[in-house]
Parts: structure tokens; C-alpha cells; sequence
């Protein structure tokens, strides 16, 4: 298997683009094995397809959305890649050990691990916040990123090269009302990511960040809601982004064109947040 930052293996090819036909580049990540959390959810299906597309074994996770995972393991397959479903609890670690026995059983070790699994809750004040609700977000964010960490980046170490990515937000940055606690658990998932990038980058594993804004995926897509006029006027690309473009960044995050970032929280927004200096 060649290893992650060994060169890149590129050609230009639609495979693994999303949706430009001039001359896209074509990521190439065969020989790679990456687990997906939250394969079953709105934006991990398309992220768990577009790093098959790109040629990774990828092995999906999922809480309660197994008929959804194994329609995603399906068209994963059919791309001529192995692929594994998976249940679990990412915020138990009992749980976790579980996971990482089947997916070692079934695809041997994780190259790229995708952190994508998300807990929901309800939209409220802060001063009206059930504590559950914070305590949710914090072992959803954190705990989630902490346990599978430490289950799959030792052997990432053993090898020499890796790749961690978490799915962020650009809420994080905006702190609008009614987000309390998913922005307090999301802003803990960028503490432990930024301090897990200098603890493990020595061994040649990148991690790093992706912060979608509100994406275009399936439900709005089933729904007839893909413009939202009032959101859309504060982008400065003055309309939402989709689910594909989020998938194109983990690929390229995933793969060596990218061997020499870390630590990187990056917006998928259309321009709606900007990190400053």
C-alpha cells in the first residue's frame, strides 16, 4: 500500500469531482481504508460515496439508520471497493472497542477516519436549555472524537501516516441564539482536534477540520427546499452550498495533495464565515 504524503497519484477524471465537467481533478485514494461515522446521515452518505468513488475501502457507521448505511454499502460496492457496515455508540467506548474489532476484521486498518456522526437536539435559548441537552452535545463533539481516536490513531502511528477529519460547522463562528449547545460541544471538537494535530503530526497524520454551512442534501433535495432566500442573501457566493461540495473537501483533506495541512478548521460555506489572522 503506498502511504499518505509518499506523492500524488493524480489524473483528471469525473469519478470524483461532484459536479464540474471541465477538467476535474480525479483524487485517487485506492488502496486506502477510511470509516465513517454517521455514514448513514445527510452529509456522511455522500462523503462515504465520494472516497469510494476515489477508490477507499470504506467501512460505514451508523446509530440507527441501518437500512440507509446498507444502501450506501451498496452502491459502494458496486464501485468495485469493499465496504462494511457497522453499528455503534460513538460516545460509549465499550462501544467503540466493538467497532474497531469489526472494521480491523473486515478492511484491516483505517487510513483516513471521518468524523461525521452528529447528536440533534432542540434549537433553544440559552437560559431555557435543558443541561441534557449541553451534556448531549459535548459527548456527541468531543467524547465522539476522543474515543475513536484513541481506537484507530495508535495504529496510524504504527504505520507512519494517517488522516483524522472532523465535521465541523461554520456555527461555531457565527454564536447566533438558539445554538448554545451545539456550539459549545462543536467549539470543544475544535479544541481536542487542534491539540490532537500537534500531538500526532510528528508520526506524519494530518487533522484537520471541515465546517460546512447549510448544505443541500437529500431531504431538502425530497422536500422542494434547496433555496432559502434569506440565508442565501448573507453568503457572499449568494446561494447554499451542497452536499457534494463538503465530501470534495474530506477527499482532497483525505488524500496527499493535502500532506502538508493540519490543524485546519475550513469553512464549506460559500464565503459566510471567514476564519481571520
Amino acid at each position: 500500500m503506498a502511504g499518505l504524503g509518499l506523492g500524488a497519484r493524480y489524473a483528471l477524471d469525473p469519478a470524483c469531482t461532484g459536479r464540474s465537467p471541465k477538467a476535474p481533478l480525479r483524487i485517487d485514494l485506492s488502496g486506502r481504508a477510511a470509516l465513517v461515522t454517521g455514514a448513514s446521515g445527510e452529509l456522511g452518505r455522500t462523503i462515504a460515496r465520494t472516497l469510494a468513488a476515489c477508490g477507499a475501502d470504506v467501512a460505514l457507521h451508523y446509530h440507527q439508520g441501518r437500512e440507509r448505511a446498507l444502501a450506501v454499502e451498496r452502491d459502494i460496492v458496486a464501485l468495485g471497493v469493499r465496504s462494511t457496515v457497522v453499528q455503534g455508540d460513538v460516545t460509549s467506548a465499550d462501544s467503540v472497542r466493538a467497532m474497531k474489532l469489526a472494521v480491523d476484521a473486515a478492511l484491516g486498518p483505517i487510513d483516513v477516519l471521518v468524523l461525521s456522526a452528529v447528536s440533534q437536539y432542540r434549537w433553544q435559548r440559552v437560559l431555557e436549555q435543558p443541561i441534557e441537552d449541553f451534556e448531549g452535545q459535548f459527548r456527541s463533539s468531543v467524547a465522539h472524537c476522543v474515543l475513536l481516536a484513541q481506537a484507530f490513531v495508535p495504529a496510524m502511528i504504527e504505520r507512519g501516516r494517517g488522516r483524522v477529519i472532523g465535521i465541523n460547522t461554520e456555527c461555531v463562528m457565527q454564536a447566533f441564539e438558539h445554538q448554545g449547545a451545539y456550539v459549545s460541544g462543536k467549539r470543544g471538537m475544535d479544541g481536542v482536534m487542534r491539540v490532537l494535530a500537534r500531538e500526532v503530526g510528528s508520526h506524519q497524520i494530518t487533522v484537520n477540520q471541515v465546517a460546512p454551512g447549510w448544505m443541500v442534501s437529500d431531504k431538502f433535495r425530497a422536500a422542494g427546499t434547496e433555496r432559502q432566500p434569506d440565508y442565501e442573501r448573507e453568503v457572499p457566493m449568494r446561494r447554499r452550498g451542497y452536499d457534494q461540495d463538503v465530501a470534495n473537501a474530506v477527499a482532497f483533506l483525505a488524500s496527499d495533495l493535502a500532506g502538508f495541512i493540519t490543524g485546519v478548521y475550513l469553512p464549506v460555506c460559500g464565503g459566510n464565515v471567514m476564519p481571520g489572522i
